[in-house]
């Protein structure tokens, strides 16, 4: 399937109502939040067939139905189509698709029990500031703006719930003229600072563990903020350059002697996975992790290897990443 990326940013995705014959069953408010099947179609790039079969086939989206059957879709069912779409351009196959949105569900449900700290009420509010600031080039209010958000949360809140999802948002929407300019700004921004928090992360005189991408399988932001997310005060992450090759990495442990070594990737991958992996840490005279969205869809193929997952998630990856190093965690 080749469908084509959104075109627009959901705060400025036009509202289009179904006829008033259609929606009657409806009240006002909902009617103003529902947008027909062929909007859809025009604002994610996937056609209408595809749709009704993601729904019917495989019960990825469940749009509301009218008294005489037209489907009316939320913006929820909308970011779920986009997030669909995420997965199949990281390789993974749509009769797999519904797994893993169940499993970043109940993962993010877990995160939301553990943070009492009101965020997620306030997460549209900073994200419409930093959209705003974004879009005017202003980059003194967006320093403002970021200086605001980590001295009210911690920094696995601020860039999970607040920055990234802001920057992929962007990198997804780049249909006007403009929002390519408007991401590679915010783009520059965070690598700027996300390095140079993790500069001075690894200054200190703790253990290192190496942090390496799999080759064209992330963006340098997406790689420095999961070194930033794993790295401990007693634990310094050592970022390796984009495009590092893995039959080198050997060579690089040998002379750097990390605690551990921390592939990072964010696609899907064919069996061979698991055997390259493998062949790569039998070389290694440290342990070998995978982290990123890779991980999760790697775990059952890994299982009983000498490869630990960390996840996907900053705060698992980190707390993995301990229990594995402490010996409290088989691989």
């Amino acid at each position: 399937m080749n469908a084509q990326l959104p075109l627009f940013f959901w705060s400025r995705m036009p509202v289009i109502t179904a006829p008033v014959d259609i929606v009657s069953h409806l009240d006002s408010t909902d009617c103003a939040e529902l947008l027909p099947i062929r909007e859809v179609s025009r604002l994610t790039g996937v056609n209408p067939v595809t749709l009704r079969a993601w729904e019917r086939r495989y019960g990825l989206i469940q749009p509301t139905r009218t008294e005489s059957g037209h489907r009316l879709y939320s913006q929820a069912d909308i970011e779920t189509v986009n997030r669909i779409l995420d997965w199949i351009e990281r390789g993974v196959a749509v009769s797999k698709v519904g797994k893993i949105l169940a499993h970043d569900a109940q993962q993010a449900e877990a995160i939301r029990a553990e943070r009492d700290m009101g965020v997620e009420g306030e997460v549209p509010q900073w994200r419409a500031r930093l959209l705003q600031a974004v879009n005017a080039f202003d980059d003194r209010q967006l320093e403002s703006l970021y200086g605001q958000i980590f001295a009210t949360y911690p920094l696995n809140v601020a860039f999970q719930d607040i920055l990234m999802p802001l920057w992929n948002e962007l990198l997804r929407h780049q249909g006007r003229f403009g929002q390519a300019s408007e991401w590679l700004f915010f783009d520059t921004f965070l690598r700027t600072h996300a390095f140079q928090r993790l500069q001075a992360a690894t200054l200190s005189a703790a253990p290192r563990v190496l942090l390496a991408a799999m080759p064209g399988e992330c963006r340098k932001l997406e790689l420095l903020v999961a070194a930033l997310l794993i790295s401990r005060d007693d634990l310094a992450v050592q970022v390796l350059g984009m495009g590092q090759p893995l039959d080198e990495l050997t060579l690089v442990c040998e002379k750097t002697r990390p605690r551990a070594l921390v592939i990072f990737s964010n696609h899907a991958h064919n069996l061979g996975l698991a055997a390259r992996l493998n062949r790569l840490a039998m070389t290694l005279d440290c342990p070998m992790f995978l982290a990123g969205a890779a991980s999760d869809l790697a775990q059952s193929a890994l299982a009983g290897s000498s490869i630990g997952c960390l996840g996907s998630e900053g705060r698992q990856m980190q707390r993995r990443l301990q229990q594995f190093l402490s010996g409290n965690l088989d691989t």
